[in-house]
């Protein structure tokens, strides 16, 4: 069996956007005559409904939500992951937090999901422009990456690492609960094809895509730059 696997924000809508109205339409129809379509992401079953719309979350054989610690088929909660981070690294990221000299704040610094805790500097509240302003900041002072590489370097003795997720936000869990923990679930007898914006190295999508890579075979991993690229991509599969 052949089965596809896909990152949702930057690889099929825009960051924390909605899917594009023809490319949803022909996606739905891809789920349909694939039958083994799988969407993996950071983010909750809300925001992913949000973004991509019942129909195509319906048309996927499984959503793996927050990166593959509560998992849906349909309107099916087949399993999800209670852990919660400890009060010291969240008080190490609230540090993180007001060391920060970008200059707004927007609130819901530290996010909760399952299995996993989203930190972001400038807020999950912010807006469309208040995020972009961000991420104009990030790319010029690389601060997601440098937080979790102290974060990294301080926890990981805990069992716990952080990657850099999204356009502002870092994704924290337990080492091995990332999305590649979803590939339990595909027999090595499968052809994967994995798409993702985030492959390249303390992405959140870097480790799913080098797992994808050791299954060796047909099993490929592909960097898409915006969903745009992925549809592409797609069609020349």
């Amino acid at each position: 069996m052949i089965s596809y696997i896909f990152d949702v924000d930057g690889t099929l809508t825009p960051s924390r956007g909605q899917m594009d109205d023809n490319f949803n339409k022909w996606f739905i129809e891809f789920c349909h005559y694939t039958k083994a379509v799988h969407l993996v992401t950071g983010s909750d079953k809300n925001k992913t409904l949000e973004q991509v719309g019942e129909q195509v979350y319906n048309a996927c054989q499984t959503v793996y939500q927050c990166s593959g610690n509560d998992v849906w088929q349909g309107e099916v909660n087949k399993e999800q992951n209670d852990w919660k981070l400890s009060e010291d690294a969240c008080e190490w990221l609230n540090k993180q937090l007001s060391a920060s000299t970008f200059p707004l704040r927007t609130g819901l610094h530290l996010e909760h999901r399952p299995g996993l805790m989203n930190f972001s500097v400038v807020g999950r509240n912010a807006t469309f422009g208040e995020r972009k302003m961000y991420v104009h900041y990030d790319k010029k002072c690389d601060e997601r990456k440098k937080i979790a590489d102290l974060f990294n370097a301080k926890f990981t003795d805990d069992g716990i690492v952080a990657q850099v997720a999204g356009e502002t936000g870092l994704d924290i869990m337990p080492i091995g609960f990332g999305k590649e923990q979803i590939l339990k679930d595909f027999p090595l007898t499968d052809t994967i094809f994995f798409f993702g914006d985030m492959t390249m190295p303390g992405g959140n999508d870097h480790d799913i895509a080098q797992a994808v890579r050791t299954r060796g075979g047909k099993n490929e991993s592909l960097q898409v730059e915006g969903w745009q690229d992925t549809w592409n991509k797609l069609k020349n599969i």
